[in-house]
């Protein structure tokens, strides 16, 4: 048997290949997943970005899904969407195109990524006849999803997914909060997305204009419209602070895009306000910031952009709601402000921008903070030790005492071909 054949395969599938938040966590995951214990391929459904990011490393197959269902926003995901017959068809059709691909690449895991690859590719993977992990990055619940999604991803999580991973405590609970305890360990973990850590970390000269960052796609629920008003009732006290919005809208988002650029407009505020428009280096962009701002108007399921900000050792503002308490002790490695409050998110920037030593000194809480709990090597080492805990049982892992988890699983990989 050849080294590669010694390996376990491992299937990733992702609806969209742009650059959101689950897509940079999946890359991160990629770059960390042991290479000589696991071979990787990667399905995408789209054309994109992450495709040249990837596919440098690991093999990538880019499957076209119809315009219909590709540019279908989560939102619309429901009963009302399965009951249309041409995109059930389509759906199908897909469905098939993938588990074929599957079955050819000789998966021994199908990892999904997203809402519609859970459907989609988790079916997929079940008609190969292969064990599917669900990693859920969204959470299931009436204020982030609509209700009939809701419903049908919560049914659903029963019948498709061998095995669920969840960003966050918060993402699990609303999947499966009704479930027994011992049943939902049985069946589920939660794995903290990780980051890279920076080696050293800099600040800005004193020449330098004080930066305040809220970095993210540009979507009404990032709430860059809050941070516009928390910013014009600090314009008094601190006239040469810079505000700046780090990213660009996705998808059919334009239009929010335009409204903030008017907002800013409005407040007068152009001369301290920055669109910085979509950045490939964001480290570099937090480098330059005194302060990292998260303003999301709807609970996060976790907060990638607030673990980055955390490991470079800055300040973080962040809304109090979904994942984001298990990644920010208030008034300890940073703040946490109500969602939707553009006063209470000013009156914490004016609290850093006061007491600037505080604020490093909070920032290196952080820094420590995310070192100890969510780099990216903890979170894929987590991730591979649930493939192993599914290619190989408890049974045969007691039988063999001697032996080493993954060689455990290679001798159970008999099972799955």
């Amino acid at each position: 048997m050849s080294d590669n054949n010694q390996k376990i395969h491992v299937v990733f599938v992702n609806h969209t290949a742009q650059l959101g938040g689950g897509e940079i966590a999946l890359r991160n995951l990629l770059e960390r997943l042991d290479p000589a214990s696991f071979e990787v391929s990667v399905v995408l459904c789209a054309e994109g970005p992450l495709v040249e990011q990837i596919e440098k490393r690991h093999r990538v197959r880019v499957i076209p899904m119809s315009s219909r269902i590709g540019e279908a926003r989560k939102a619309s995901i429901g009963w009302k969407s399965f009951l249309k017959l041409r995109d059930v068809v389509s759906a199908l059709r897909y469905t098939w195109r993938l588990s074929r691909s599957i079955r050819r690449l000789r998966a021994q895991l199908v990892h999904t990524n997203s809402l519609k690859s859970h459907i989609l590719g988790g079916i997929a993977g079940r008609l190969a006849g292969v064990p599917v992990i669900w990693h859920m990055r969204d959470r299931i619940a009436p204020d982030y999803l609509p209700r009939s999604a809701v419903q049908l991803v919560k049914i659903l999580s029963g019948l498709i997914p061998t095995f669920i991973i969840a960003n966050s405590q918060a993402t699990l609970d609303t999947l499966l909060g009704e479930t027994p305890e011992k049943n939902r360990k049985a069946r589920s973990r939660v794995i903290h997305d990780g980051c890279e850590v920076p080696v050293s970390t800099s600040w800005p000269g004193p020449n330098q204009p004080l930066k305040i960052g809220l970095i993210g796609r540009i979507s009404p629920w990032k709430g860059q419209h809050i941070f516009i008003e928390a910013a014009a009732m600090l314009r008094n006290e601190f006239p040469d602070v810079v505000f700046q919005i780090i990213g660009a809208p996705l998808f059919s988002e334009f239009e929010y895009e335009s409204e903030v650029k008017r907002l800013t407009r409005e407040l007068q505020l152009e001369s301290q306000v920055e669109f910085t428009g979509f950045l490939r280096d964001v480290q570099s962009a937090i480098h330059q910031l005194q302060i990292v701002v998260h303003a999301s108007t709807v609970a996060e399921p976790f907060g990638q952009v607030v673990i980055e900000g955390m490991a470079t050792g800055r300040p973080v503002i962040a809304t109090n709601g979904g994942g984001i308490p298990e990644i920010v002790v208030d008034q300890v490695t940073g703040l946490l402000v109500p969602m939707n409050d553009a006063r209470a998110l000013a009156d914490a920037m004016a609290s850093l921008l006061r007491n600037p030593e505080e604020a490093r000194a909070m920032g290196a809480r952080g820094r420590r903070r995310v070192n100890d709990l969510f780099t990216i090597e903890r979170s894929a080492k987590a991730v591979e030790q649930v493939y192993l805990d599914l290619l190989c049982p408890r049974s045969l892992r007691a039988g063999t005492a001697e032996a080493e988890p993954r060689e455990a699983a290679l001798q159970a990989r008999a099972d799955y071909e």
